[in-house]
């Protein structure tokens, strides 16, 4: 586990003397704003509840979203207790006020891969394959910024993954109920 720890320090380092350039840090910080407290994915759901057509597909991004942040958020950041890498890596200068939580999983990994991921199965592909896209770049802006690990980001892609399969679980039962209902009331 230290090996993997030293790897994932290691890498954020490269990232900060390799990637990171004056020029290209506005972007990043505003990419990485856009996960803050998942504000871009909850106002896109919101918005995407209004019309009927694609009320399904902001209503599974917000459940999504809840669960992912269930599990990160209230469980597995006070579970694991991972200190952020801006603390314990020697080198490592963050870019943006620290966070005060803990660092495994990434929060805002989590809330734009499980909107994403859901809109992706919901939404045409093109807008789906869009989100998808965006959502790797919050996640890399977490690295960029230094607040994260990289085992941090991948941490979170999989539970978002996960909370947005179990909200599809429970779409898929809902409507086989309803399906079921609807046949026995005939």
């Amino acid at each position: 586990m230290e090996t993997l720890f030293r790897i994932d320090g290691q890498i954020l380092l490269w990232i900060q003397e390799n990637i990171r350039q004056d020029w290209m840090t506005p972007f990043w910080e505003f990419i990485t704003s856009l996960g803050d407290k998942g504000w871009f994915w909850i106002a896109l759901s919101l918005c995407l509840i209004i019309p009927k057509k694609t009320r399904n597909a902001g209503i599974a991004a917000l459940l999504s979203i809840a669960v992912g942040a269930l599990f990160t958020n209230a469980i597995l950041k006070e579970l694991i207790a991972r200190t952020r890498p801006y603390e314990v890596v020697e080198g490592l200068q963050a870019l943006i006020p620290g966070p005060k939580d803990f660092s495994f999983p990434s929060g805002h990994t989590c809330a734009s891969f499980s909107a994403a991921f859901t809109y992706y199965r919901t939404l045409p592909r093109r807008y789906g394959c869009i989100l998808i896209v965006l959502a790797v770049l919050i996640a890399f802006s977490r690295l960029y910024v230094g607040v994260h690990y990289p085992t941090d980001i991948l941490g979170g892609l999989l539970i978002g993954f996960a909370a947005s399969k179990i909200v599809q679980a429970g779409q898929h039962l809902l409507e086989k109920g309803d399906q079921e209902k609807s046949r026995f009331s005939n």
